[in-house]
């Protein structure tokens, strides 16, 4: 069987795409926060996350924001997992992130849907004051 993993997937290893923004927003926090079933006000009460020495609504781990990009360059695929690192700088409603993603590796496998390539990356999220805040290791998966 031919292999579904291209030259210009293997070419992409370990090179860094464009920066793309994340907007961190106080109602994509709340609803990021009741999803995951956060019952903390530091989350939905700006008074309380101020008097916490917070700048704002903290985002809560593994919300780093929204993407800011156009429909057609979401794109499709289905979220293998996900590993996150901090580097302690506190992430609040108002900040705007840019993220830089690279591939890692790619592998395939065979599955109940056929013939499936995932993909390793990761990424670094820089604030809107240069200061490194989280790092991303995702795995993506194509069918």
């Amino acid at each position: 069987m031919e292999s579904r993993i291209t030259q210009a997937m293997r070419d992409s290893i370990g090179v860094e795409e464009p920066p793309v923004l994340y907007e961190v927003d106080k109602s994509s926090i709340r609803l990021f926060a009741r999803a995951v079933g956060h019952t903390d006000p530091v989350y939905y009460d700006e008074a309380c996350a101020l008097a916490r020495g917070f700048r704002s609504l903290p985002a809560p781990e593994g919300f780093l924001g929204t993407a800011v990009v156009a429909v057609e360059q979401a794109g499709r695929l289905l979220n293998g997992g996900n590993e996150y690192h901090y580097y302690g700088i506190p992430i609040c409603a108002g900040d705007v992130l840019s993220a830089v993603a690279r591939n890692l590796d790619f592998w395939e496998q065979s599955g109940p849907l056929g013939p499936t390539v995932w993909c390793r990356r990761e990424t670094v999220f820089t604030n809107q004051t240069g200061q490194r805040v989280a790092r991303l290791y995702d795995t993506q998966v194509f069918y």
